[in-house]
């Protein structure tokens, strides 16, 4: 049970890669620049490899310390392009052989207790370097954990149509980065409207690769770097132990009920964001459920003053600009999220994306 008012926040990262696939740091660099930037935990995801035995904490206590995780990005490599990639986490064997299926390997994660969830589903070709998209394309497939909302590398292929923007992006991506993929968010809004519940995460996908235009070379982007840039928060009713299977369970129940945010913390520490619903018998946060009745309220708390926007099946209910926090009390049932927008470098940006509230009634039910 929660109390909505002592909940222990942690902030991490959850899609990135090693030598053991297509990355170049080790999981100890890994972890070395995870605690530069200040992260609690990284979940390592390599292409179609588990990799055992380099879970752990990592660090000292002048440095402090970062919980190291690994999971798996599992896609069918026999096909071309390489679309479907499922982020596996929580699953202590190897799934990549169910790979060519997407609905039977969704289903064996389940099977073995684990959490899935589809990695950069919106992602797009640049064409003037021939690399191909690898998106989501089985639509029909069920019973998945979530969506992979945000994928920073992922939003930064939709910067480079033409070599120019590339080499602006890849030095300056602060300057043009907006948000996650519109088609995303729609497609999001879409299956919250149905009844799904749909958990959204936001992630590097860092690979630490060194790029070459010409005469110009440029890591795009470093892991350090990355690891300041969209992130997932999660929280707990309790804190972390230092406990490697406690806090790998805490962390995973987390993500699996959606208790948990996204943020582009570059343009500002995001802790102590908050959204909870509250009734007249019943209260819960970002992920929960609660019946609809009388004076059920949603509100929204954030650090600063923003542009906060309350969102039920795609459409805008409340907006409130240059406030620390918004209201809505709900008179219907269904899916409420909540967006912040701030400024940054002279323009309005996402900062933090909430997960949604399900409030049900007579006509609407939460499934999963």
């Amino acid at each position: 049970m929660f109390n909505i008012l002592h909940l222990h926040e942690y902030v991490g990262n959850l899609h990135m890669h090693t030598p053991y696939s297509d990355g170049e740091a080790s999981h100890a660099q890994i972890a070395q620049a995870a605690l530069q930037a200040g992260l609690d935990f990284v979940l390592v995801t390599d292409h179609n490899i588990l990799v055992q035995g380099v879970e752990g904490y990592y660090g000292s206590e002048d440095s402090g310390y970062v919980l190291l995780m690994t999971g798996e990005e599992i896609h069918d490599q026999g096909r071309l392009p390489q679309v479907n990639h499922l982020l596996v986490y929580g699953v202590e064997k190897e799934l990549a052989q169910c790979a060519h299926d997407p609905q039977h390997l969704i289903d064996a994660v389940n099977a073995a207790g684990g959490l899935s969830f589809l990695a950069h589903p919106h992602d797009q070709v640049i064409e003037w370097r021939n690399e191909y998209a690898i998106p989501w394309v089985d639509w029909q497939v069920s019973r998945y954990t979530g969506l992979e909302i945000w994928n920073y590398m992922s939003s930064v292929k939709e910067l480079m149509p033409t070599p120019i923007s590339t080499i602006r992006t890849a030095f300056r991506p602060e300057e043009y980065m907006i948000g996650p993929n519109p088609k995303t968010l729609e497609l999001w809004d879409s299956l919250l409207t149905k009844g799904w519940r749909v958990v959204g995460i936001g992630n590097a996908d860092a690979h630490g690769t060194t790029y070459h235009l010409g005469p110009v070379s440029h890591v795009v982007y470093p892991y350090d770097f990355l690891f300041n840039c969209v992130n997932t928060h999660v929280l707990l009713p309790q804190p972390l132990t230092g406990n490697l299977e406690h806090d790998k369970f805490a962390i995973y129940r987390a993500l699996r009920m959606g208790n948990a945010f996204i943020s582009y913390d570059l343009l500002g520490d995001a802790h102590t964001f908050r959204y909870s619903a509250t009734g007249t018998s019943s209260a819960t946060i970002m992920g929960g459920t609660i019946k609809l009745g009388p004076g059920v309220t949603l509100q929204a708390k954030v650090p600063i003053r923003c542009h906060l926007k309350m969102i039920h099946q795609g459409k805008v209910v409340a907006e409130v600009q240059d406030r620390e926090n918004i209201t809505f009390t709900a008179h219907t049932g269904g899916a409420y999220r909540v967006e912040v927008w701030t400024e940054y470098k002279g323009k309005e940006r996402m900062w933090i994306l909430s997960n949604p509230i399900y409030i049900e009634d007579a006509t609407y039910r939460v499934v999963g």
